[in-house]
């Protein structure tokens, strides 16, 4: 005759719903995020349009909101249906890619570490491509406007690198009224002012040198300001890096342990 062990033949529901708890913020943060990237698309006619996406030469920053949505959302739906569920695939899926973005960011954070000149230098070569293609979406516009503003530069390093956005660059063959400016975000704004001058930066570089120029904008590099930002920034940074390690652990640590609760109580059903 075969007897079945019935102690502890239940899954600890603290265990269970902690994970639950856990993954149900993340679940409906993919989601939010999600529709806020395909309500941002909308605005901007690419669903009506979807070879808008490949004619973009910089970055949109939409994409970066739906990957980090469709992410999320994913590990959230796996971590809350493998806690109610009991099922140990999707617990184990769940764990698993939490872990291998946690090596990635410590990769990632090694190799900054090591490798700081080449880092540098990808990230002005980023910059500057995106600088080239400012006019051709709005959210790309809106970003490179608030790290000007943010960090009271311009540029990746000169003011000149605007030479290679066709509306801002200086060529005799150059038909825009943007000709040898800047963009708006350049220019030192006097907090008295109450509306937005989006023209102050119109002729700035037609004439004069970069230390006349400082007068009425930055000259300051946007590489140079993200040097100078870091530093004086480090142990939030730091203190950012490791509470998004912190809950990356939690989350490995309830699943792998509600994995083995729920081992022990097939073993002992069977």
């Amino acid at each position: 005759m075969h007897y079945y062990r019935y102690e502890n033949a239940e899954v600890s529901c603290c265990y269970k719903y902690l994970m639950f708890s856990y993954n149900i913020i993340f679940w409906l943060a993919g989601t939010a995020f999600i529709a806020i990237g395909f309500w941002a698309w909308s605005e901007k006619g690419v669903l009506s349009d979807l070879t808008q996406v490949t004619r973009l030469h910089g970055f949109d920053p939409v994409w970066g909101v739906l990957v980090v949505g469709t992410v999320t959302f994913i590990l959230g739906f796996a971590g809350c249906v493998g806690a109610l569920r009991e099922n140990i695939c999707l617990l184990k899926f769940f764990a698993g890619v939490i872990g291998f973005i946690f090596f990635l960011e410590l990769t990632a954070a090694v190799l900054a570490f090591v490798f700081q000149g080449q880092v540098r230098e990808w990230i002005s070569d980023f910059f500057l491509a995106n600088v080239k293609a400012y006019r051709e979406d709005i959210d790309l516009q809106n970003l490179i406007d608030s790290l000007q503003k943010l960090n009271h530069c311009w540029g990746a390093k000169d003011p000149n690198d605007w030479n290679l956005n066709v509306y801002f660059n200086c060529s005799e063959s150059n038909p825009s009224r943007e000709k040898c400016g800047v963009p708006f975000s350049c220019c030192i704004s006097d907090p008295a002012d109450t509306v937005v001058n989006t023209q102050c930066g119109y002729d700035v570089r037609a004439s004069g040198t970069p230390s006349e120029w400082s007068n009425t904008i930055y000259v300051k590099g946007c590489m140079i300001a993200l040097e100078e930002w870091l530093p004086r920034n480090l142990y939030i940074v730091a203190g950012v890096f490791i509470v998004i390690s912190l809950l990356q652990m939690v989350g490995i640590f309830l699943a792998r342990t509600l994995i083995g609760d729920i081992e022990k109580v097939k073993f002992n059903y069977y």
